[in-house]
């Protein structure tokens, strides 16, 4: 039974899914550049406590990151094939149109 989560992401198109996880993308790489920032800070200092506790966070966000990298190329594949399809379909369509309606026309005259 798939989540309410996933239910959700039905009714969005594949770019706008694109769009959505460059977005959140963007938001963790900022926020580990700040963790990133927090921890040279405190590394300067010697608060062992801090810097363990920013290299979890650290560790999480890279974690989400490469999750989110994951996600994108899958659906960038599927964006690429949904391209390669619809440029078929139309190839298709020109092919009939050329077939019955071009060729029938030269028929008649």
């Amino acid at each position: 039974m798939p989540k309410l989560k996933d239910k959700k992401r039905e009714n969005y198109s594949v770019a706008s899914e694109i769009d959505r996880l460059e977005e959140r993308r963007a938001r963790c790489r900022d926020n580990l550049d700040q963790a990133e920032f927090r921890y040279r800070r405190v590394t300067l200092s010697e608060k062992e406590n801090e810097r363990q506790d920013l290299e979890e966070e650290m560790a999480i966000m890279n974690e989400r990151v490469q999750k989110l990298d994951l996600e994108l190329q899958v659906l960038r594949g599927e964006n690429r094939r949904n391209m390669v399809l619809s440029v078929a379909l139309l190839a298709v369509s020109a092919l009939f149109y050329y077939v019955f309606i071009y060729c029938e026309e030269s028929d008649q005259s």
